[in-house]
């Protein structure tokens, strides 16, 4: 675990509005800071934050290992002596619990922030941002390389992609190299037939006729059994094999079939992202939390827009979002 070093100089502070931010960008894994730099942040006595830390260390509601540190400080005698720090949980966690003004500032400022990210889906620190500058833009550049010239794929969807790949700024380096994920971790039995999958498009193409949004001709195969080739395509085996034996590989097959065979005479890419959706949720390995509607969206016009020749990279972008939600989960 890699420690700021210059732990003598507080990094953490409290804005105006209540916020707890950093005074410079710090690239350490863990910040830290003293039972006086902490008292200072919510202005109460440093026996009020004695206190609580021994309460929430009580409770459990944080490990001790994993929060608290003995790190070597220089005193103004000159002397170096080794300080009990503390690492930003504990900073956040004595600020519910305290009651100075600073401590409620805080709390309003964290439930509105918890309120964006809730309703939002995302929540950004504007000022962070700035600092990596550079970094975000590259991020978003990464994006924008998948897509072809005039591609319609809005602005807002291309910032969704980059939130769902922002946890460790996911570089596309990947997707230059070939070296996206393109074998999937979910490895289960899964019964799909073209008679399942049919009567849930049929259920579909309903609900739409119904709100005026298709017309009759809507899902209807180009040719008979087109649906029954894609599901065959998937669900195929050999020598006891099967083709793509992960959910992820087999959900990400499923789109990119029936946006780009073109199936149907019309509703192609609104019948795969529904199938796509659909098998995720009928695997139960669906997490609508992370596979949000504009990344849904986002995701299918980037594959009908791709070349044919970019079919594995764009099989290995679908299995490598839903991999990330297996690695967040089990986190």
């Amino acid at each position: 675990m890699k420690i700021q070093k210059n732990i003598d100089n507080t990094v953490i502070y409290q804005t105006k509005n209540g916020a707890i931010t950093l005074k410079q960008d710090v690239s350490a894994d863990m910040l830290w800071a003293s039972q006086a730099h902490i008292a200072d942040i919510f202005e109460v006595e440093r026996s009020v934050v004695t206190k609580h830390i021994r309460n929430i260390l009580k409770d459990k509601e944080l490990n001790e290992d994993s929060v608290c540190a003995k790190l070597a400080h220089t005193a103004e005698d000159g002397k170096t002596y080794q300080v009990q720090f503390y690492s930003l949980d504990v900073i956040l966690a004595i600020g519910y619990r305290t009651n100075s003004k600073k401590a409620i500032a805080f709390r309003q400022w964290a439930t509105k922030t918890l309120k964006d990210h809730i309703y939002k889906g995302y929540t950004i620190n504007r000022t962070r941002i700035q600092k990596n500058y550079s970094e975000f833009l590259k991020a978003i550049d990464d994006v924008k390389t998948l897509l072809p010239a005039d591609t319609a794929i809005e602005h807002d969807s291309i910032l969704e992609l980059v939130t769902l790949f922002a946890d460790t700024w996911f570089s596309l380096d990947a997707y230059d190299k070939d070296k996206l994920i393109t074998q999937g971790a979910t490895k289960k039995k899964v019964a799909l037939t073209a008679e399942k999958l049919n009567k849930a498009l049929a259920e579909l193409k309903q609900n739409l006729i119904s709100k005026n949004e298709a017309t009759d001709i809507f899902g209807v195969e180009r040719t008979k059994d087109s649906v029954a080739a894609i599901i065959g395509n998937i669900m195929q085996s050999f020598g006891g094999e099967e083709l793509y034996p992960s959910v992820e590989e087999k959900a990400a097959h499923l789109l990119y079939f029936i946006v780009k065979n073109h199936p149907f005479v019309d509703g192609n890419k609104r019948s795969g992202a529904y199938a796509f959706i659909w098998f995720l949720r009928y695997t139960k390995t669906l997490d609508l939390t992370r596979m949000t509607p504009p990344a849904l969206t986002a995701i299918t016009l980037l594959i009908a827009e791709s070349s044919p020749k970019d079919k594995d990279k764009m099989i290995g972008l679908v299995c490598t979002l839903l991999a990330k939600r297996k690695v967040n989960d089990s986190q």
